[in-house]
This record gives structure tokens, C-alpha cells and sequence, in this order.
């Protein structure tokens, strides 16, 4: 809007009430206009500078889609107890953040709304824990899923993450020098060993419990962050299925590790087996026989989850959002999710009982536990 003329010192604008010529109005005094001289308008009054208040993010939901999800939005029925495995009870919801370095950290698991009205535990288990001190140590964020309608679900994906968490602590120094000189071979081919050794002891685990390997199983996927506010190289590892996503410049990018790459020898159960043998006779038809293991070697394991690696760098502003199936399905399912989560997750981090709030939005059709753990870069 035009402003109107300013007068009074240091102005270049003429007096809108000229003095006669010869007459020296006294201290105090104001002359007043002769009867032939117009009345000078009235200023109009000097307006604010325009300020574009920044958009707020939107407002809290219960859940987001066509409509209200089936379950209860809060625990109906707690899981049995046994009063001489009080260890064995875990808690419906775990919530944990931290912040370090150039970066916020928010973590949370949640029992699914199927296992809150079945009253089943919690089948996600989650880890966050600092090794070393000062600008040397080192974040870790684990997170297991245990198979799908076995007993020992929970313990399975709790023993999943304190094996990794231990495997980490006590490599922690040497890991932490590799993410800081940014040595990809070597942080991929020692993360790898780690992880098949962390699940290596899962399966002897089910072994000395008399349990099928196979039901005693968990996902795994862990999260590596630097206390080094100069570093920014964020370095994700695991086994089994989920999601890892980045929010950038308000848009959803899913960067979870793509097995294309398969290197080695083939095996049972993956790909195809040659048309002739090396002495190039024909192979006959499969009649579903099954031949005895030889007793010179031993007999062939079911294959196994491919391992998952990335390490990238994150830009100020980024949001990186790691999370197990039950949050990954919906996100990649639902766009009124993501849409929703952005408008909440790109300005500063929330507070721990708001990432929770959010974590939880829930989506017809998912009713999977949720956990997942997010890092707001400053």
C-alpha cells in the first residue's frame, strides 16, 4: 500500500500549511489557515510491514484413509503371564531419543492393534544404545521383528538386537574410524560379518531350546550414527524386510537397499539349475525324489535373507526414517500417510510424546506392530 508524504525533521516533503509571508507564529503556537486557504487532509495512518506467517504443521490425526481401522485405537487385553517368567512380559510400547552430533534421534515400538485385542506381545523389539564417549562415540539403533505366529516371536527379535548390540559395542572404536574416514568396503564386509554372526548364535539359540531355527527367526536392521558433529554419514545395515526412507525438501524418497547384485556359487531353493552337466549330459526331468544327503558333507541349509547395506550423506534438513514392516507397508500403501507425515516431520524434530503420537496414525488394513526410529539432521 502507497504510503502517505512524512513530514517533520530530516523530510523532503513540503509543510501541507505554509506560513503567511510576514507572520512568525509564537513558540507553541500553531497558525491557523486563513478563511481562503484549503484544509489540508488528514495523514492516513502509517501501515505495517506484510509478514507471511511460516504454514503450521497439520493438525494431530487418529488415522488417516477411508475410514477407521477395525481394532481399537488404544490396548484392550494384555498378553499371559507366567509368574515364574516375569522377564519374559514386554511392554506395549518402548519409547527413546537422544541427540547428538549434528543430529536428533527418536525411537519407538508399539504393539500392532491386532496384538493389543488378541492380547499377543509385542513381536517388535527395539535397541538404542551409545558406545563410547565424547565426539568418538557411537549410536546405535537396532530394531527385530520375530516370525509371524511362533510363541517365541518376542524373545527371538529381543536376542536379535542384544546379540547385534553386542557385536557393535565391542567393535565400536574401529567402526566408528571407518565411518569417519568413510571406508564403504570395509564398514559393508565387517557390518556383514557381524550381522551373520549376531544371527549365527539366534539360530544355536533355537537349537538349545529345542526350537525350529526356522520359527526361532528374526529381521534385523540397525542403524550406525557418529557423536562427530562433523560427520554426516549415516550408515544403515540388516537383514529381512522393511523400509528405510529419507524426507527431503518436503518429498518422501525410498531408499531402501535393492538386492539385485547375487554373487556366488547357487543354492538350494534360489535360481536355476544349469540344463547339462559339465560333462555335458542332459539333466532328466525332477520326480520330486528326494536324495539323501551325502555323509561327507553336510546337508544343505534353507537360504537365507540377503544382506542389506547403505551408507550415504545426509543434507541439513533431512529426515531419515527407519522402520520395520508394520510402518514401511503403510507409508509405501497409503499416500494420505506420507502426505500426513510430511507435513509433520519437515520442520524442526517433535517431542518424544509427539513422534509417538505420530508414529502410531493408524491405516485400515495395517495392524502390525510398528517400530521405527528417526533422525532430523540440523
Amino acid at each position: 500500500m502507497p504510503q502517505a508524504p512524512r513530514t517533520g525533521p530530516g523530510s523532503t516533503q513540503p509543510n501541507p500549511t505554509p506560513e503567511r509571508p510576514g507572520h512568525d507564529p509564537g513558540p507553541g503556537q500553531v497558525d491557523a489557515p486563513r478563511q481562503d486557504e484549503p484544509v489540508p487532509a488528514p495523514q492516513a495512518p502509517r501501515t505495517a510491514t506484510r509478514v507471511d506467517i511460516p504454514t503450521l504443521p497439520p493438525t494431530p490425526v487418529g488415522f488417516v484413509g477411508s475410514g477407521p481401522p477395525t481394532y481399537d485405537a488404544e490396548p484392550t487385553a494384555l498378553p499371559p503371564a507366567d509368574p515364574d517368567e516375569l522377564d519374559d512380559l514386554v511392554a506395549d510400547t518402548v519409547l527413546d531419543g537422544a541427540r547428538y552430533g549434528a543430529c536428533t534421534l527418536r525411537a519407538v515400538s508399539v504393539r500392532g492393534d491386532s496384538a493389543r485385542f488378541r492380547g499377543e506381545p509385542r513381536r517388535d523389539s527395539l535397541l538404542t544404545a551409545r558406545f563410547g564417549t565424547g565426539e568418538q562415540a557411537l549410536i546405535l539403533v537396532a530394531m527385530a521383528t520375530g516370525a509371524r505366529a511362533t510363541p517365541g516371536a518376542h524373545r527371538a527379535a529381543a536376542e536379535a538386537c542384544h546379540w547385534i548390540g553386542r557385536a557393535v559395542g565391542r567393535s565400536h572404536a574401529r567402526l566408528a574410524q571407518d565411518i569417519g574416514a568413510a571406508r564403504r568396503g570395509d564398514l559393508k564386509s565387517g557390518l556383514h560379518r557381524l550381522t551373520d554372526r549376531s544371527l549365527g548364535k539366534l539360530r544355536a539359540s533355537a537349537v538349545e531350546q529345542g526350537i525350529d531355527p526356522e520359527e526361532y527367526a528374526a529381521t534385523l536392521r540397525c542403524l550406525l550414527l557418529p557423536a562427530d558433529p562433523d560427520c554426516r554419514i549415516r550408515v544403515f545395515f540388516g537383514v529381512g524386510e522393511g523400509g528405510l526412507f529419507r524426507l527431503r525438501d518436503g518429498e518422501w524418497h525410498d531408499i531402501e537397499p535393492r538386492i539385485t547384485d547375487v554373487t556366488g556359487e547357487p543354492v538350494v531353493g534360489f535360481g536355476s539349475l544349469p540344463s547339462e552337466t559339465p560333462e555335458g549330459d542332459r539333466l532328466t526331468m525332477d520326480l520330486g525324489i528326494p536324495t539323501p544327503p551325502s555323509p561327507y558333507e553336510p546337508a544343505p541349509e534353507p537360504p537365507r535373507e540377503p544382506f542389506r547395506f547403505r551408507a550415504s550423506v545426509a543434507r541439513p534438513g533431512d529426515t531419515l526414517l527407519m522402520c520395520t514392516g508394520g510402518l514401511a507397508d503403510p507409508l509405501r500403501g497409503e499416500p494420505e500417510l506420507c502426505e500426513y507425515l510430511t507435513g509433520r516431520w519437515s520442520g524442526p524434530p517433535p517431542g518424544l510424546a509427539e513422534f509417538l503420537a505420530d508414529s502410531q496414525v493408524r491405516v485400515k488394513g495395517y495392524a502390525d506392530d510398528r517400530t521405527a526410529a528417526a533422525v532430523w539432521e540440523a
